[in-house]
């Protein structure tokens, strides 16, 4: 007689990591061609020859210059790009298919930069990785990034790839939060999340209200994280912030205040610049207040935490650091990526966790407990609660 089968829920227990699921390195990657703020207006009333459009370059100065808190931006495109495509700059030219072209081949590419760097920081061989996850705004092909990333990386051919398109700023943290669900459901599995943004396909001349505004804004950049629970079975690595629980919230009635789409002119939308403002600082303190209850930590002081914020731009981060009352320096990380880098969409938050994780390592931040904080269309509130690992935290 033979022996009685375990049950399904054996065989599930089985496959499930026992422990967290834990960052266990961070890269990032900007592509070459830098713009300083003070150059932009100049840059962007020449390749788009609006010089003469009355009001353009003194609007795109001032926000650039005065009001935006950056120094610099890295972009893909180039002016010699755009002079070789001038429908970017024509409303009245269908663009998208050379966009799209151009991301098709660049994006794998910065995506791979920043995942070679978390993979030599990481310790093990790139064979080792067992999911991959790639997130873009720009791109729409299939195979996609995804595939073309893992034959630049030479991962196996098994590997287990999920693409992410157009979910906005929020899709980094998205991505994060679907590699912790993969890691601690898979047993001695190893995530790498690949973030990768191009304004390539959002450059245009200024033919609607916002786009001076987004183009004052927005930049290039890749992040890449590798993903794991059970670090400790493994030597080599080293957990810098385990991921404890994760949230997400659509604030209700604001499926207008940040829309995307692709059109036949390259990647468009709207944003409801005056409803968007107050949205975080309005509901950031009941969406961490649901993420932390259940912790045990509800009656935690917001200055008792560190924070990962997605630094959409000034005008988001002042008012949250006001209804948090946070100390000034709460948010370094998050301004230091902002000025450094601009806002690069999903690809941002990565940065921030990586510059975070930098001042933890180098200054001591002395906080146990962290939230990470990604905004994206809707308008959608991203949470996920940090701890920093004994082995990271300072004396």
């Amino acid at each position: 007689m033979g022996s009685i089968p375990v049950t399904v829920n054996d065989l599930r227990r089985a496959q499930r990591a026992d422990g967290p699921a834990a960052v266990l390195a961070i890269g990032t990657a900007s592509p070459a061609n830098c713009v300083t703020q003070a150059e932009y207006a100049d840059f962007y009333c020449r390749v788009t020859d609006s010089e003469h459009v009355a009001g353009i370059k003194e609007k795109l100065d001032t926000i650039c210059v005065s009001g935006s808190c950056i120094e610099k931006r890295f972009f893909h495109h180039t002016e010699e790009m755009i002079t070789v495509h001038p429908e970017f700059v024509d409303p009245a030219s269908p663009s998208l298919d050379a966009r799209l072209e151009i991301a098709a081949a660049a994006v794998p590419e910065l995506a791979a930069s920043a995942a070679t760097k978390a993979i030599d920081r990481w310790g093990r061989p790139a064979t080792d990785i067992t999911h991959l996850i790639v997130t873009t705004n720009a791109g729409a092909h299939a195979p996609g990034a995804d595939v073309r990333l893992a034959t630049l990386l030479g991962l196996r051919a098994t590997v287990r790839r999920t693409m992410i398109h157009l979910n906005g700023c929020s899709a980094g943290a998205a991505a994060l939060r679907l590699a912790k669900d993969l890691a601690e459901n898979n047993l001695g599995a190893r995530v790498l999340v690949a973030c990768v943004e191009l304004t390539v396909l959002t450059f245009r001349g200024p033919d609607r209200p916002h786009t001076v505004t987004c183009q004052a804004l927005f930049g290039d950049g890749a992040g890449a994280v590798i993903v794991g629970a059970d670090a400790a079975v493994q030597p080599v690595e080293h957990p810098l912030f385990e991921m404890v629980s994760v949230s997400q919230t659509l604030i209700p009635g604001t499926e207008h205040v940040i829309t995307m789409r692709l059109t036949e002119h390259g990647l468009d939308g709207d944003i409801a610049a005056k409803e968007l403002i107050p949205l975080a600082a309005d509901n950031v303190e009941k969406c961490l207040a649901d993420a932390l209850a259940p912790l045990g930590l509800g009656g935690v002081e917001w200055n008792e935490l560190f924070w990962a914020v997605h630094p959409g731009s000034t005008l988001i981060l002042d008012p949250l650091e006001r209804a948090l009352g946070l100390k000034q320096g709460k948010l370094a990380a998050s301004r230091t990526v902002l000025r450094e880098n601009g806002n690069m969409l999903g690809s941002t938050l990565i940065f921030v966790l990586d510059e975070q994780r930098r001042r933890m390592d180098e200054e001591g931040d002395g906080a146990e407990w962290g939230v990470m904080l990604g905004f994206g269309p809707g308008f959608t509130i991203e949470t996920m609660v940090l701890h920093a690992p004994d082995c990271r935290k300072k004396n």
